[in-house]
């Protein structure tokens, strides 16, 4: 991708990538007084798409280009890390973070200190997409010092995800009392599609993403209303259903599901402005999405979407991208983004950022930067693309920085330079 069309420049530098504001690919002096108008660019992707398939609507994928002014750097503070997956943000500011081969570890970004591997947690399945996946701490953590997290449960027949909870120990050595409090079920014997992310709401409920699984014959789980396969579920801190679910009472549907239709959501944030619910969700060869997630609602797969098979196929017969009851995303990419974690920003630091989201790109090797006005997309910028990284996961840390892991084992700290 060109200079040009990218939101911040980056001097790379050892581990340091700084913004370098006001240079460009065309080499302008730093001091010209014309620099272009950074708020509204070509849109950053100009690679042809897996299809020909048309938006929704107006700014539904390929918006404007944006470009950060604030000078910036993003900084290698840890490494060493085994397929880091999750990050939770401990009250002292260090980050507790998951590996995908089923350990935890503590990073302290100050020193570049990585602990031990913290013991007591429940066996993984970590084959294929499966492990130890997303993170979140109980609200009441510095009293309780309880962590949640998602993994993929090997079972009998197979494995799924599940919700597994217990208290970080004093030493900070082990997880007392494990247990899993949710399995989201039918097990299948597969290796791909867990979800896996886990967030709590403002009334101490959890929001955990969940995959389905992706061979054909779970696919058309997502849209099965007995099955926990491809959904968003919100239960309690003890794993039971949330009492006013949307389907709670009803006859052939888990009282458990927000919402359904999901492919495989790997990213949960609430927008600090309007309150609601925001994913990330892979599509298959095109058509990555985020939607505003709301209670009942179906969001279609397999359905419509805007990709097509990995090998190329089509998805449908005929294959669709709109029907009426099942809802559109709110931005979609073509080529995909492959978005994991995401996180919106509400830190002073960078004031241009204030309720952005940042999304964790994989396939991708960057971090998007997404401007947000009346729950729509109207910029768009790529962070960090020169490091070359698989971005698993992003999170705002105490000190208003962001903090990102990649499957390589670093952990980056992103903050006005």
């Amino acid at each position: 991708m060109k200079n040009t069309i990218s939101k911040a420049l980056f001097c790379a530098a050892a581990t340091t990538l700084v913004a370098c504001n006001g240079a460009n690919s065309a080499g302008t002096n730093p001091t010209d007084t014309t620099a272009q108008d950074t708020t509204k660019l070509p849109p950053v992707e100009t690679n042809k798409g897996n299809t020909d398939y048309k938006p929704a609507f107006e700014g539904q994928t390929r918006i404007a280009g944006v470009k950060t002014t604030t000078a910036f750097a993003g900084k290698v503070v840890a490494e060493g890390l085994k397929s880091p997956w999750g990050i939770a943000s401990l009250p002292d500011g260090r980050l507790l973070i998951t590996e995908k081969e089923g350990t935890m570890r503590i990073v302290d970004p100050a020193s570049g200190k990585v602990s031990d591997a913290i013991t007591g947690i429940p066996k993984v399945d970590a084959q294929g997409q499966g492990g130890l996946l997303g993170i979140t701490l109980d609200p009441d953590f510095e009293s309780n010092r309880m962590v949640y997290w998602v993994f993929a449960e090997p079972v009998s027949g197979g494995n799924h995800t599940a919700v597994g909870k217990g208290k970080l120990s004093a030493d900070e050595k082990t997880i007392e009392g494990a247990s899993v409090i949710y399995q989201a079920l039918p097990t299948y014997n597969g290796k791909l599609h867990y979800g896996g992310r886990i967030i709590f709401d403002k009334d101490g409920n959890l929001f955990v993403s969940t995959g389905e699984r992706s061979d054909l014959e779970t696919r058309p789980q997502s849209q099965h209303l007995n099955s926990a396969l491809g959904k968003i579920v919100r239960i309690t801190k003890d794993g039971k259903p949330v009492a006013g679910n949307p389907f709670e009472g009803q006859a052939d549907a888990k009282p458990e599901i927000y919402s359904y239709g999901h492919r495989n959501t790997q990213g949960l944030a609430f927008n600090p402005v309007t309150g609601d619910l925001w994913n990330s969700e892979f599509g298959p060869r095109g058509g990555d999405e985020i939607n505003i997630v709301s209670p009942g609602k179906n969001y279609g797969w397999p359905t419509i979407t805007y990709g097509i098979e990995y090998k190329g196929d089509v998805i449908g017969n005929p294959p669709i991208q709109q029907k009426e009851g099942l809802e559109q995303p709110v931005y979609y990419w073509d080529p995909v983004l492959s978005p994991s974690g995401m996180t919106f920003y509400t830190a002073d630091n960078v004031p241009e950022w204030k309720n952005n989201l940042f999304i964790a790109g994989l396939s991708s090797t960057h971090i998007a930067r997404l401007v947000i006005k009346d729950n729509k997309v109207v910029g768009e910028e790529r962070l960090l693309q020169s490091e070359g990284q698989r971005f698993r996961d992003v999170i705002q840390g105490k000190d208003g920085a962001l903090y990102a892991v990649t499957d390589s084992g670093k952990v980056y700290k992103v903050d006005k330079q």
